[in-house]
Parts: structure tokens; C-alpha cells; sequence
């Protein structure tokens, strides 16, 4: 019996503009709004939370999965011409990039060969993280972090681009023979007994909560 659970919490459509707005001052100037601004496309992005769940050891990160290995080689998959960058190198797969940073810390995936970005400001200990952050989902960019989970750590990415199918079907492949996965709207929950809800119904998951299977459709 399968005892893993992989959990992809998705996030569309947040206001890329409220990265600048968020534990920063008040600026008159911008309540200023002229038409043109108004008028102004509002530019979104998309997050990804990924994280796994040992139900039989009660264990809880993306890390203690038995297929962690399989989860980022799936991601690999996905974004099979990506470029990977950490702030101290470039690497050939998220795996190795992934080992190769501290939590808190990200890295950066891109279709360019070289990027004019400081990515050891993306470090969510900074303060300058968001304005970073931005920076990099306005060229282009997507940002892999590495987060603390209670055992160990889950991965938060970053897109202004919704590349939420490139990375279903990779994923779905590795249903049911490793994990038991579930696709959850992030918009359908905020607190922590919603996030672990496995470990309280599992069998009968909250509205919202998606059970993927191989014949899942999107």
C-alpha cells in the first residue's frame, strides 16, 4: 500500500505590482493613478508549492518522499531546455542546484544561456527579496526556493508564465506505483490543518483538494 502523499498547491493570477506594495512605506505617488496607468494591463504570476508527506513515519517535506529523486527528475522533464543558475553557479539539473543551496535561498530557471540578476538577493532573509523577486518574473524568469518543512524542506516556484500542465503530466506518470498525488487550489484554503489535511482526510479531502490519477484529465 502506497503510504506517500505529494501535494502541488497551485496559485494563479496574483498582482505582480503587490510585490513592491507588500512590508514596504506608503508612496503618495503612487496613489496618484493617472487613466493611462489605469488602463494598463495588470500583470500576474503564478506560485508552486511542493510537498510531500511519509504517512507511515509520519514525516512531513518534499525530501522524505522515497520518490524525491523522481519529483525533480519529473520537473526536469517538464523544463527540458532550462537554463539553472544558483547565485554561485550554473547547473545541468534542478537536482543538483536544488542540493547545492541553503534553505531560504532559490535558484533561478531561464531560457537565457547568462542572467543580469543578483540571485543571492533572492534569499528571503533579505529585505530586498520581493523587489528581486520581481525582477525576475518581469524578465522572464522563474525562481525555485528551497523552504523549511518540519522534516526537512518543500520547494516554492515562482512563474509569471502559468506552467501548471507543463509540469502535470511529468508528475502524473508517477502515479500510483510512488505516491499518492493531490492537486490543491491554493486560493481554497490558509490554514495549517488545511495543509496538512492527509493526515485527517485523506479519503475524503477538502472542496478544492484534487486527487490525481493516471487518467486524470486537465
Amino acid at each position: 500500500m502506497v503510504t506517500d502523499i505529494f501535494k502541488l498547491i497551485f496559485h494563479h493570477d496574483q498582482r505582480l505590482n503587490k510585490l513592491d506594495d507588500q512590508d514596504s512605506p506608503v508612496n503618495p505617488k503612487k496613489m496618484e493613478s493617472s487613466l493611462e496607468d489605469f488602463m494598463k494591463p495588470d500583470p500576474t504570476f503564478s506560485s508552486f508549492y511542493f510537498s510531500g508527506t511519509d504517512l507511515n513515519e509520519e514525516r512531513f517535506g518534499l525530501n522524505v518522499l522515497e520518490a524525491y529523486d523522481r519529483v525533480l527528475n519529473a520537473l526536469q522533464m517538464a523544463f527540458p531546455d532550462i537554463q539553472i543558475f544558483t547565485h554561485t553557479n550554473k547547473y545541468l539539473s534542478i537536482k543538483d542546484a536544488v542540493e547545492a543551496i541553503d534553505l531560504n535561498e532559490a535558484l533561478v530557471l531561464s531560457n537565457e544561456d547568462m542572467i543580469d540578476l543578483d540571485i543571492s538577493d533572492l534569499n528571503t532573509k533579505k529585505n530586498s527579496h520581493k523587489k528581486t523577486l520581481k525582477k525576475a518574473l518581469e524578465t522572464g524568469h522563474m525562481t525555485l526556493y528551497k523552504v523549511p518543512a518540519r522534516n526537512g524542506f518543500d520547494l516554492l516556484m515562482y512563474s509569471q508564465k502559468n506552467v501548471y500542465r507543463e509540469m502535470f503530466f511529468p508528475l502524473q506518470k508517477l502515479v500510483p506505483d510512488h505516491f499518492r498525488f493531490f492537486s490543491i487550489n491554493g486560493k481554497k484554503f490558509n490554514t495549517e490543518r488545511h495543509f496538512f489535511f492527509e493526515t485527517w482526510t485523506l479519503d475524503r479531502p477538502p472542496h478544492g483538494f484534487e486527487e490525481v490519477h493516471p487518467e486524470t484529465v486537465l
